[in-house]
Parts: structure tokens; sequence; C-alpha cells
């Protein structure tokens, strides 16, 4: 199964990405782990050590890599063979192997085309070539994402809180991935605090959008801050009912 989640930064995509990847790892299902978001702490909250997590270079970054394997200087391959990478650049925590891709780069000086064309590569070879479970905790752009690779996608989740912004970003995600005919888009509420604030997702959200709603949980908080344990292991129980709906 192929999990593609995204929304808005800070409502808690990357909680809910490292939760079903520690989930489906439990049920003994070969799971990648993909921080597709350079904005996103994936690698933190799935207990990876934060000074063996600041040695791991972003795919994206790995020029002479990446060189070697879709050639150098003006002319490259658009179509470079990554079906071992995926391993090759990934490390275990648990049982998940964790890839750190880092951001499509955009404009500048440099010009990265290859990169980016490699990085893609991994994503469709991922999506495509496989029959493990990938985890993709991806920014509200869903750049890495192409009509050929959205393919692959089984699910697209998109975690939203309850105000205008945030369901705004989340209706943009939305039709991002119909655009790119994604199969199947559901919705997550997180940080729900009040009854006000729950009916204001039920007006937004039909109920079979929804997956479901998490209300805000202090620890997940604390942990998230690195106040206490920065592995965000599946104790909520709102959040197990509803990623026990996906993992079978």
């Amino acid at each position: 199964m192929k999990i593609a989640v995204s929304g808005k930064g800070g409502v808690g995509k990357t909680t809910v990405s490292a939760n079903l990847a520690k989930l489906f790892a439990q049920k003994g299902y070969n799971v990648y782990a993909v921080d597709a978001d350079p904005d996103s702490s994936l690698g933190l909250a799935l207990g990876i050590d934060e000074t063996e997590l600041s040695k791991i270079k972003p795919i994206i970054d790995m020029r002479d890599d990446i060189s070697k394997i879709a050639g150098d200087g003006a002319m490259y391959t658009l179509n470079p063979a990554v079906n071992d990478l995926a391993d090759k650049f990934s490390i275990n925590i648990d049982g998940i192997k964790f890839l750190r891709m880092g951001g499509i780069k955009q404009g500048g000086s440099d010009c990265y085309c290859k990169e980016n064309t490699f990085l893609k590569a991994i994503v469709n070879s991922l999506l495509l070539d496989t029959n493990d479970v990938v985890i993709l905790d991806m920014g509200a752009g869903i750049e890495h994402l192409t009509r050929g690779t959205s393919k692959g996608v089984d699910l697209m989740i998109i975690v939203t809180e309850p105000g205008k912004s945030s369901v705004q970003t989340a209706r943009i995600v939305e039709n991002l991935a119909k655009d790119l005919m994604v199969k199947d888009i559901k919705f997550i509420a997180n940080k729900v605090r009040t009854p006000k604030e729950e009916e204001f997702i039920k007006v937004n959200f039909k109920p079979e959008e929804l997956l479901g709603v998490i209300h805000y949980d202090e620890v997940i908080s604390e942990k998230s801050m690195g106040i206490i344990e920065n592995s965000l292991q599946i104790d909520n129980q709102e959040i197990k009912k509803i990623l026990n709906k996906i993992v079978c």
C-alpha cells in the first residue's frame, strides 16, 4: 500500500505519517517511511537520534552519487536506474526504512534538473515498482508527485486543523491530488479542542471524506517540542482507532 500524507505545516501530518509507519511495521509489513517535506521532522518522530539525523544528507543534495548514476554534465539520463537505491540511501529504525528526500529545487543560480529527475525517479520506483508499504510525509505542494507517480498512490491523507486557513490549504491539496488522479483522498482533523471546533470540522467535511477527529493531546505536543521523548509512539487511542481503519 502506498500512502501520501499532506497538509499545511504544523497540522500534525508527521505525527500521522510516523504512527502509520510504526503500525504497519508492527503488523509485519516491509515499510519505507519517506520524508518528502524539507521542513518535516519525520526522522525524529520515528525515533532517530537528533545527532544521527543531522548526519543524514537529503538525497537531493547527494550530487556526486547522483552524477555517478544519472550521468554528469549537460547530458543526463531522464530515466536513471534507481530500483536498488532506496535501500542504499535508507537507514533502518525499528524495522522501518527511513529516507530523507529533500525538497524539489526551484530556480537559483544552479540547475537542479538532474537532481530533481533523480529524486522523482526514486519516488516513482517506490510507488510503482515495489510491493512494500510506502508512507510519504509530504509538504502541502505535493511536488514530489507527478501524473505518472501518483498512479501508484493508493491513498492521500490530508491532515487539517479546525481553522479557515488550514481547511483552505487542505482543499487546495485535494485539488492538486485530483489533478494528478490520486485514487482515494481522505481527511483527518487534528488538534480539535472544543465542541465548536469539532462542529466546524463537520460543517466543512462530509462524513465520507473524514477518516476521523483527533482531539488535542498535550503529550503529543510535548513530544513534538522535544520536551519529552521525541519518538511519537502510538499511545493515543484516537490515532490508533483512525489508523487501524487503514492498516489491515
